[in-house]
């Protein structure tokens, strides 16, 4: 494998991630309007509606649901993305310090 088929595959990689994240966040924002919906439901009809006001309460509950477990997502995908930069960028400096002391026999292992 070539430094520029290892970049290439780095760059494509982080870039995928981001999509995702991207992607996740669209998700997030779905459950936020989901719950805002629930709220509406909830201040608008407590005493006039049980059954408006409890499918507020569902849906307040499944937004708020989604908006944890979409938001922990993108948090961790976040933390998954700099992992893979830092390894890029540790990767180069192992190849060019291996470089500048090329005695011709060493390998270049990644962890």
């Amino acid at each position: 494998m070539t430094i520029e088929q290892m970049q290439d595959g780095y760059k494509n990689e982080v870039a995928y991630q981001k999509h995702m994240l991207r992607n996740l966040g669209y998700w997030f924002q779905l459950f936020l309007t989901v719950s805002a919906i629930g709220l509406v439901l909830i201040y608008y009809f407590h005493q006039n509606s049980i059954w408006l006001f409890v499918t507020g309460i569902i849906l307040m509950v499944i937004g708020a649901l989604g908006m944890f477990v979409f938001g922990y997502a993108s948090w961790r995908g976040r933390h998954n993305v700099d992992l893979i930069i830092k390894d890029y960028e540790q990767k180069l400096k192992e190849i060019k310090k291996i470089d500048k002391n090329a005695s011709g026999t060493e390998l270049i292992r990644f962890k």
